[in-house]
């Protein structure tokens, strides 16, 4: 292959190292006296994906996954990961150093309640926590009789040695052809909500707001095509966009200078904090009203608003939903990304049948055939993220990344392929399981019922102002009824060019967001059996609206966009009845349709073969 790989799989996560790592930062904290300290795995901007040099959790446990929460004491050190991680957590973390600690059992903030004593001194960095997010910690403060202590300096910067410098991409258009709305509208529809709101100002702090707002992409974060950005937006006038304007390429400089004023950030680490602290003390001295993102503004914003005599207004940011309800131009960039990936798809699914044929195929050799075709579109911008290619055991791992140290033949039973692609009209993010030989009976009935729950999703009518929660059942009904459940979420909101994961919309037993038209979100039920096999089956949605006959409200579905065969050899064909049978046919109908134009020879005859109706 003649392009570089985009993906790594070497690891550089060194659990060897933890017990050293955290000696060293306990004597930090023991000369600031404190007797521990609280670490999420975030940054400033408080995003899922961070750059390799905010991630203090990795370093110092050597924990690679994108979500967990560290408390560190004297003697005591503890992990506290969800369902997705803690079979991983086991197996990455020198447990003779960190324990690890499953979320279903016991929050951070009661096992910290638990084990400080009173009068303790825990610190924390103010600008990787919410106001949400510390003030569970604040209660069990006052209950357990320690204090919590804000540290403004980063206790990582005197003992990370090698920390990877802070990313400085360059920062590029996304043109209208793809955003679909001048920044100049929204711009005037996000005012024209503040004045709604009765706020004075928005302090946009969530890196794709940003992005989306000023119709910019940049590549400060792993296969997230963002700026890693703060901006601040008045009521009436000029926003501030806080980046260093050497950064911005000219034709985009050129098209910002009439709308915001480029504050350029002096002082390390760059991100543009300093510059915004003091525009929001000017701000808040007139005694204005500034909304404050109640998931991701840093908790140190509220108290500076305050003490310089403003009021913090912590709430939604008004922006997420403008965001995540794309607009004509962007579904229709995503269908056709779509189609583009799902070429991609059929030529990897065509190629990987044939190399298990001839001989062992490991499951890097399949992540890398697969970014292969999807860099044969000569679209691909970037991968949207490191693909996940578990084959046996490592398929129960539900956010499994193989490396070099992990990586395993793909041998009879199941193989898991969970990816996604960025291109500049869309994001994709797909999971097919296949069969490999003969599966076993548990296997296919597994299948069988994530399949149900996927097409129970997928045909899915419900009227406005119905929020994912109220739909996550549909996906785990079957599961449920054979003793089964997954511990993720059913699906998540996907960005257009920017985060595979975006919010606020999911189909989660948390997924409280009313769904609108126009959101795009994953439909991936699946199931694990930890050390044997995984399963996942993942389509791409789009809430539409739905026009019925006799209807008394109105009435929402889903479009489904991704479009690739699903696996039928394991199906236990007497398990579906009349209805998924005809919605499963009537998909790969479709796939077929759209994609046979596109192939030929042997890769076409595969499809077709493919999309038999059951």
């Amino acid at each position: 292959m003649n392009r570089p790989i985009i993906q790594k799989f070497s690891t550089e996560s060194r659990a060897d190292l933890s017990g050293e790592r955290i000696q060293r930062l306990r004597q930090v904290l023991a000369a600031r006296k404190l007797a521990g300290w609280l670490l999420p795995r975030a940054d400033i901007f408080q995003g899922e994906y961070i750059p390799a040099s905010e991630n203090r959790l990795g370093w110092l446990t050597g924990f690679t996954g994108s979500a967990g929460f560290a408390i560190i004491l004297k003697r005591k050190a503890a992990l506290f990961v969800d369902g997705r991680y803690t079979t991983q957590a086991r197996t990455e973390l020198d447990r003779k150093v960190v324990k690890p600690v499953a979320l279903a059992e016991i929050g951070p903030e009661t096992w910290l309640r638990q084990q400080a004593g009173a009068g303790w001194r825990i610190g924390y960095d103010p600008a990787l926590f919410t106001a949400r997010g510390l003030k569970r910690f604040e209660n069990a403060a006052a209950e357990g009789g320690f204090t919590l202590a804000a540290e403004e300096s980063d206790p990582f910067a005197g003992i990370w040695d090698d920390r990877p410098p802070a990313p400085a991409t360059p920062v590029i258009d996304h043109p209208v052809a793809f955003a679909g709305e001048e920044t100049a509208d929204k711009l005037a529809r996000l005012q024209a909500r503040l004045a709604e709101m009765k706020c004075d100002a928005l302090v946009v702090s969530e890196c794709p707001s940003v992005n989306w707002l000023f119709n910019l992409r940049a590549g400060d974060v792993p296969h997230l095509p963002i700026l890693r950005a703060f901006a601040l937006v008045p009521r009436e006038g000029k926003p501030a966009l806080f980046v260093d304007p050497a950064r911005l390429e000219p034709a985009l400089a050129r098209r910002l200078s009439g709308l915001a004023e480029i504050v350029a950030p002096h002082e390390a680490p760059g991100d543009g904090r300093r510059e915004l602290a003091a525009r929001l003390r000017q701000l808040a001295a007139s005694g204005a009203r500034i909304r404050l993102d109640e998931d991701t503004a840093p908790v140190g914003l509220s108290a500076l608003i305050l003490s310089a005599g403003g009021k913090a207004d912590t709430g939604p940011d008004p922006l997420a939903l403008m965001k995540a309800a794309k607009n004509p131009v962007e579904i229709e960039g995503s269908r056709q990304a779509h189609r583009r990936d799902g070429l991609a798809m059929v030529h990897f699914l065509h190629w990987l049948e044939g190399a298990l044929a001839r001989g062992p195929v490991t499951e890097i050799d399949a992540a890398i055939a697969l970014e292969g075709f999807r860099a044969g579109t000569g679209q691909l911008v970037d991968i949207s993220f490191g693909s996940i290619a578990g084959a046996g055991p490592n398929a129960a791992l539900p956010h499994y990344r193989v490396t070099e140290a992990t990586n395993r033949p793909i041998t009879p039973g199941l193989f898991l392929i969970d990816s996604g692609g960025q291109y500049r009209d869309g994001t994709t993010d797909i999971t097919r399981t296949l069969a490999v030989g003969t599966p076993t009976r548990g296997m296919r009935d597994a299948y069988t019922r994530v399949l149900k729950g996927m097409i129970a999703v997928s045909l899915a009518l419900f009227p406005q102002a119905t929020s994912g929660a109220q739909l996550d059942t549909l996906a785990r009904q079957y599961l449920w009824q054979a003793g089964k459940d997954f511990d993720h979420g059913t699906g998540h909101g996907v960005g257009s060019f920017l985060s595979v994961h975006e919010g606020p919309q999911r189909i989660s037993k948390l997924g409280h967001t009313t769904l609108l038209p126009g959101m795009i979100l994953s439909n991936e039920p699946g199931y694990y059996r930890e050390g044997q096999f995984g399963i996942r089956i993942e389509n791409l949605v789009i809430v539409e609206e739905r026009h019925m006959i006799r209807a008394e409200r109105r009435m929402l579905g889903f479009e489904t966009v991704t479009l690739c065969p699903i696996d039928t050899r394991p199906v236990i064909r007497s398990m579906l009845d009349r209805e998924e049978r005809d919605w499963l046919n009537a998909y790969h109908r479709r796939v077929l349709d759209a994609l046979s134009p596109g192939l030929s020879g042997d890769a076409l005859a595969w499809l077709e073969k493919a999309c038999r109706p059951l």
